[in-house]
């Protein structure tokens, strides 16, 4: 479902809520490619960073840093727990709670991860240059934080 420049209509080119959605859909598809052969997901991926980047954390926590639902966490962690990537331990100062730790096993799991998803971006963003591609981020990180 890729719209040619050439083909779809002027208004249809014209509409960045279209053009993003449209490249939203080609890069999803090139995320999925990237991590098919490891078994993992994005939601995989999420977590692993978030605990690769600030350590041991509580699922909620996971959930809030990023921005997937609580349902959504609890079977990604089981998932992640079950292949030996990521531990879970009821936190010291509230039993309620549920810290989530990576485990060795995870932390190799993710450099392959971010290995992997380095290509997707590069398949992504081939006819863009490093400063292109820094722009690109930088302008969808302000409509994102907008």
């Amino acid at each position: 479902m890729e719209i040619s420049r050439e083909d779809a209509p002027a208004k249809l080119r014209a509409l960045p809520t279209r053009l993003v959605n449209q490249v939203a859909l080609v890069a999803n598809r090139a995320t999925e490619r990237a991590l098919h052969a490891t078994g993992s997901r994005r939601y995989h991926y999420a977590l692993l960073a978030a605990l690769g980047e600030f350590g041991a954390i509580s699922q909620a926590d996971l959930g809030r840093r990023t921005r997937i639902d609580r349902s959504d966490i609890v079977a990604t962690v089981n998932e992640l727990a079950d292949r030996g990537f990521v531990e879970r331990s009821p936190d010291t100062g509230d039993r309620r709670r549920k810290i989530v730790t990576i485990t060795a096993a995870g932390t190799a799991h993710l450099a392959e991860l971010d290995e992997r998803l380095a290509g997707a971006q590069d398949e992504l963003l081939a006819g863009l240059d490093a400063a292109e591609r820094a722009e690109l981020v930088r302008l969808l990180t302000r409509i994102l934080d907008r």
